[in-house]
């Protein structure tokens, strides 16, 4: 019987790696997740594993940041170079390193609901391969990147690699493993006949996602000798899904962050990847960090939470940019989307940016908000993060799934001053779901800086006139939103961008 059982399971190994080779063929996002392993890095990654059949994850790198470093086992002293985090922590020989096992540790819990995963997406990759692309960075201190690691070696090979299309590494911690890998590149290539092709073919692929600057090693290396590689810098909207998301999201939306609807969505009977979620009073300790305390039911009551409600997930836009949803941020980050809105730098055309200049009009407050153009999204991405749960537990036919949206129109339209623009698209729902049209202006994503009245805006086909005073040049931009009535209610995009002649 063990020897039957043996075969079985060999087979079907085998038979998923080749699901995840056949996976990898697809044109998905190149990308590499480094992190520091902070709690909210832990809850961003248990969802990341759940959106993995959407991209091509390629590695998972062990970094440091201002908030965690492991120190050198010598003893030597530390004190950070980000002010804050100097005078909070002072010198230290380590802060709160939480080791370099814990994604293994999840990876184990993301094997026992692959299968039924597999149901829903044959995409999803394998538990061993996610293991084994799994390495250590700079690990030792904050912005440590004076030595090459496991993880900067890694790094360093896939940018160099002759593959087809950018790789997007996302900073969720330090920026200061990349920052080695694109040194050690430097120091090997500089100098030679090759140099000038390989600055250029780096500069081209790498798309550094950086969320906050977590160390200084952007700003003393990379901005310095690698200033044309492009940068999407998130430093405000992300906390539309970090710690302070009470201050931040309209109350009227934070009806999926709140206790009750967490507990019955995702923490329970989902499985155990989304039992160890993190959540405000549900009783979990990360150990080796003595600052994580809001699992403890008081720490939540006097922090004004209940228990169960959000915690925080601030990396989580490092990997929503890369989730083809419709909206084509991919193809400019100025376009917006699940990962907010940013727009390209003054001071450097590769740099985009969000900031106190990148604000979208909040309808509940009446006022433009610079978190807005992230919170805009919160109930779809927490309905899809719901429908991903239920996939862990059910099976094809009784959980819900997104409906596939169609332009019947060009995705870009030229057209005159007071020229009716006609659109039209097709939705089908795998499920047989009844569907819901909605098509709108994104007024901030375009430069018309008016409002154009759509008709029948809440049908498969709809059209607008461009408004006379539209300058020569300036683009209008008008999302079509189709949501299903399946449970939870599921959503995908369409946009199209009129250029005025």
């Amino acid at each position: 019987m063990k020897k039957i059982v043996t075969i079985t399971w060999l087979c079907l190994l085998i038979n998923a790696d080749k699901i995840h080779s056949q996976a990898k063929s697809f044109n998905k996002p190149r990308t590499i997740v480094t992190t520091d392993g902070e709690v909210d890095d832990q809850d961003s990654f248990t969802r990341l594993l759940l959106y993995s059949n959407e991209m091509n994850i390629e590695g998972l790198v062990y970094t440091s940041s201002q908030w965690h470093y492991k120190g050198d086992g010598k003893g030597t002293l530390f004190i950070s170079e980000m002010k804050y985090t100097a005078d909070h922590y002072g010198k230290r020989a380590e802060l709160r390193w939480i080791g370099i096992d814990w994604m293994q540790n999840l990876i184990d819990k993301y094997a026992k609901v692959y299968t039924n995963l597999l149901k829903h997406d044959n995409h999803y990759p394998t538990p061993r391969y996610l293991k084994s692309i799994i390495k250590t960075g700079n690990i030792d201190f904050e912005g440590e990147m004076d030595h090459n690691t496991e993880g900067s070696d890694f790094i360093k090979r896939i940018l160099l690699d002759n593959k087809p299309g950018p790789v997007y590494l996302q900073m969720w911690g330090g920026t200061n493993t990349v920052a080695r890998a694109l040194k050690a590149i430097e120091d090997e290539y500089k100098g030679s006949p090759e140099w000038q092709n390989i600055y250029k073919k780096i500069s081209q692929k790498a798309i550094l996602y950086i969320i906050l600057d977590q160390d200084a090693a952007y700003k003393k290396y990379v901005a310095l000798n690698w200033p044309d590689i492009k940068v999407i810098y998130n430093s405000s909207q992300f906390w539309s899904l970090a710690y302070f998301w009470p201050r931040v999201v309209p109350v009227e939306l934070q009806t999926t962050f709140k206790g009750k609807w967490l507990a019955e969505k995702i923490k329970f009977n989902h499985g155990p990847l989304l039992s160890s979620y993190f959540l405000w009073g549900d009783g979990q300790k990360i150990k080796e960090d003595p600052e994580h305390t809001q699992g403890d039911t008081a720490d939540a009551r006097k922090n004004g939470f209940d228990q169960y409600d959000f915690l925080s997930e601030g990396d989580s836009p490092a990997f929503l940019y890369l989730i083809d949803v419709g909206l084509r941020s991919l193809e400019n980050p100025s376009y917006g989307g699940w990962a907010g809105r940013m727009i390209r730098s003054a001071a450097n055309p590769h740099v985009w940016e969000d900031g106190k200049d990148v604000t979208d009009h909040n309808p509940y407050t009446g006022k433009n908000d610079i978190s807005y153009p992230q919170t805009r999204w919160i109930d779809a991405l927490q309905n899809d993060f719901a429908a991903r749960a239920d996939w862990c537990v059910k099976d094809y036919n009784h959980a819900n799934h997104a409906p596939v949206v169609k332009l019947n129109c060009a995705v870009n339209i030229t057209a005159t001053r007071g020229q009716l623009v006609k659109l039209g698209a097709a939705a089908t729902d795998p499920d047989r779901d009844s569907l819901r049209y909605h098509w709108w202006q994104y007024e901030e994503a375009g430069t018309y800086p008016g409002n154009v009245e759509m008709q029948t805006g809440e049908n498969k086909n709809a059209s607008f006139v461009v408004p006379h005073d539209a300058k020569a040049g300036s683009t209008i931009h008008i999302i079509l939103e189709v949501r299903d009535s399946g449970s939870p209610q599921l959503t995908r995009y369409q946009a199209v961008i009129v250029t005025v002649k």
